[in-house]
């Protein structure tokens, strides 16, 4: 009898724990691709994990770097068509949403990064949500032109 009760304590603090990480978006697998020419933009990309109630991403900062802004990439009609660039002043994020920020789509550019950072060395970034909800993330980066590979 002892050890089903320590069982069920046990199994209702693990509950516990689970619904609190539930209480906030997560930032998962950031990472940075440093610009090819120095002085120029870097692209950031990540996966926002949504929390259990709907939310908005409508800010990333960081203090190794001046400016952070969310963009989308987009395709334009016609025949010889170009990508372009449109900003996203913020994010929605729905509900347990999955919602990825990879080359070719959503990503954040990252301008005057800290001169000292090179690849390898990783940028911490803050994440705010309109909930007031402020996810502390670390970027890997990595050379103009790599993946992250996975």
């Amino acid at each position: 009898m002892r050890r089903l009760m320590i069982v069920s304590a046990a199994l209702l603090a693990l509950s516990g724990c689970h619904a609190k990480d539930s209480e906030k978006p997560r930032i998962l697998n950031a990472w940075v691709r440093l610009a090819a020419v120095p002085g120029h933009p870097a692209a950031g990309y990540f996966t926002v994990k949504g929390s259990n109630r709907d939310d908005r991403l409508v800010r990333i900062d960081s203090a190794v770097v001046k400016k952070i802004e969310m963009h989308e990439t987009m395709a334009m009609n016609g025949a010889g068509s170009m990508m372009t660039m449109a900003p996203m002043p913020s994010l929605p994020v729905p509900e347990g949403a999955k919602i990825e920020f990879a080359p070719g789509g959503k990503h954040a550019m990252l301008f005057d990064i800290d001169a000292r950072i090179t690849p390898g060395t990783a940028i911490p970034m803050l994440f705010t949500f309109a909930s007031g909800a402020a996810i502390e993330a670390e970027a890997k980066t990595v050379p103009a032109g790599a993946d992250m590979g996975g």
